[in-house]
Formats: C-alpha cells, structure tokens, sequence
C-alpha cells in the first residue's frame, strides 16, 4: 500500500477569478478531505498580465512572476488557516495558468515556476502535470477524471457525471471502474467575455443579467451544427479562446441567455458521447454559482442536477483538491491519465518535481 501522504493543490482556473488551494491526505487512491480550502482573489494588475498572456501573447515572465508569488502568498494562507507547518506539508500540486492549449498541434503551455514556489513555500513542489500525457500522444486535458472517480465511490448512484464548469465546461462519466472525460465546450469565458465587454463587470452575477434576456435558439442550434467540435469523438479538449461567438446584433440580456444556453446543449449534446445517460450530474466549478446555467441544465438534461455541496463536496475547491491527490500520485509513480480521459496510449503518470 502506497504511503498517506499531506499534499497542498493549486488551481487557477480560465476565469482568473484567483488561487484555489485546498489541503488534503491521500495515498493516490483513496482520500481524506481535511475541509481547510480557500479563494486568494487576483489583483487587477496580475489579472491583467495573465489574460494578456492568453494565446501566448503578453509579457509571459512578469506574468509567470506573479503568478507564482500570488500562489506562494495562497499556500502561505491555507497553511495559517489549517494550522500547519510547511514542514508537515509533503507536497505541492502546482498547476500553473493555461495560456495556450493546442492539443492537435501537440501544444499546451502553463506557466509558473516550480523550482521558485518550491523555494518561497518551503515544500516539495510537483508541476508541469500535462507534458508527459501529450507526450504520449493525449490531449494534456481534464486532468481530473481520476479525482472525481475516487470522490464518487462513496455514491450508490451510477452512472454518475461529473461536471465542471469553469471557462471551458468538462465532463466524466464514471459507472464503476470505466471512467470517460472530455471537454463539452463552452463554460463561462465567453459569458464572462460578453458581460466584460457590454457592461464592464467581470461576470455576471448569479446569472441576474442572462435571467432576464431571450435566448436565441436557432443561434445556439447554428453554432452546434457548425463548430466541428461538436461532431468528434472525444476523447478531446478545448482552448479557453477555441470558439468565436459573433452576437453583436443581439441585446446585452438576450446575449448572456443565449451564451447561457449555448453552454448547457453543449453538456447536453454530450450525452451523445456516454454509453448511458447518467443517472445524476454532480456540478462543481464557478459556473454552479450561476442560477441561469443551473436552471438551463435542469431543463435540458432529463436527471438530477445538484450543486456539489449537495453530496458533501466543496465545488469550489474541487480542481485543487484534484491537484493535490494527482500530486500524490506523481510521486507514487501512478497513472494520472486514461486512455478514455485523454486519449493518450497508454494510461501514464507525469509531473516534475522541484525539491524545496
């Protein structure tokens, strides 16, 4: 039996909202969820270097500097918050910032310095997650399908479909040990983008402004039957900026409630990709917190859609969480991808250590 090991994950996620951190013990395979996570918000100015540096554009290494101290100043605050020593602390998953993400051309680049959180934090630090499953020819991307397969083997209901919802949206279908993940398209970057660009607010909140517009169905119904995306088998994945919306001539509200429902057919369209419908979906990601998407689900998904927290498990924590254990596994010499997840030949473990 591998060891039980403390481990720290790290997650900055497209939407740029912040550092997620969360704190865990876990041998690799089974997990202990200590409850200690939280959200250190980005500043205006590292949010601006980051989403300038998005399609590898910008200036990466002052970018990839505060990337890196925002997370050190994260891993600072969750070891005050848990009343933890570094030294207790085994290892850091350290996912970096996506700023490209090309996987037909064999590309994806997160930035952040390893060798420098490990030395500011004090603590081990495994990075670069993605490089060796692209390497065996995978998508680099999700990455935690494998989290989420060890977190529902508490929960009778199955088959079960995890879903995240943050800039990209992805699923995994897990029924027992069989295990499918791919991206199903558009999560809330291009909402995110829409509500920037017409109002000036970085989302919208609750899902107040697309709640209140009409959705352009045969709009939503034109870029599904046009974006190739949609008619591939997955495995597969997606760049934040992979789809190009033009919604110019449509209201600030009736843009937000067709983006809205461009997300939710994409997870719907999906379903076309499981070998069963799912018996439930459990949503986990920023866009969870969006009653316009959550209601858009419900409508279109024909099973119960429940916020993570319904099942005992912090949604916005939950891709950190993943870090961590895959961090774990990292050093354990485990797999942290599947043929079925990525596409990658073979299952492969991956990741880069940095010693503190």
């Amino acid at each position: 039996m591998a060891q039980m090991l403390r481990a720290i994950g790290l997650m900055s996620g497209t939407s740029l909202d912040g550092v997620d951190a969360a704190l865990l013990a876990t041998d690799g395979d089974t997990v202990e969820r200590t409850g200690h996570a939280l959200t250190l918000p980005y500043d205006d100015t590292t949010r601006d270097a980051l989403r300038g540096c998005f399609g590898g554009a910008g200036d990466v290494p002052l970018a990839t500097r505060l990337l890196t101290e925002k997370h050190a100043e994260a891993v600072s605050a969750l070891l005050s918050m848990a009343d933890v020593a570094a030294g207790d602390v085994d290892v850091i998953g350290f996912h970096g910032q996506t700023i490209v993400h090309r996987p037909a051309e064999g590309l994806t680049w997160q930035i952040g310095d390893g060798a420098r959180l490990a030395a500011m934090a004090g603590i081990d630090v495994v990075c670069g997650f993605r490089s060796r499953d692209m390497a065996a020819g995978g998508e680099g991307a999700p990455l935690a399908p494998l989290y989420h397969a060890a977190l529902v083997r508490g929960i009778d209901e199955s088959p079960i479909a995890v879903l995240n919802i943050g800039g990209v949206a992805n699923v995994t279908w897990i029924d027992g040990s069989r295990i499918i993940a791919f991206d199903t398209g558009p999560g809330g970057a291009l909402l995110d983008d829409w509500v920037a660009h017409r109002t000036g607010d970085r989302f919208d909140q609750d899902g107040a402004l697309a709640a209140t517009g009409r959705v352009h169905d045969k709009r939503v119904e034109a870029i599904l039957l046009d974006e190739p995306y949609f008619r591939r088998d997955p495995p597969k994945s997606l760049d934040r900026d992979a789809f190009r919306v033009d919604l110019s001539n449509l209201s600030t509200p009736d843009g937000a409630a067709t983006l809205v429902a461009l997300t939710a057919e994409a997870v719907s369209h999906a379903r076309g990709h499981m070998p069963a419908d799912p018996a439930c979906w459990i949503v986990c990601g920023g866009g969870r917190h969006n009653d316009a998407v959550m209601a858009a689900l419900r409508e279109r998904l024909g099973s119960p859609v429940k916020p993570a927290e319904e099942v005992g498990w912090d949604g916005d924590s939950l891709e950190a969480e993943a870090f961590a254990y895959l961090a774990v596994r990292s050093l354990h010499g485990m797999p942290l991808s599947l043929p079925t997840t990525t596409g990658c030949r073979e299952a492969v473990t991956g990741g880069a250590l940095h010693r503190a």
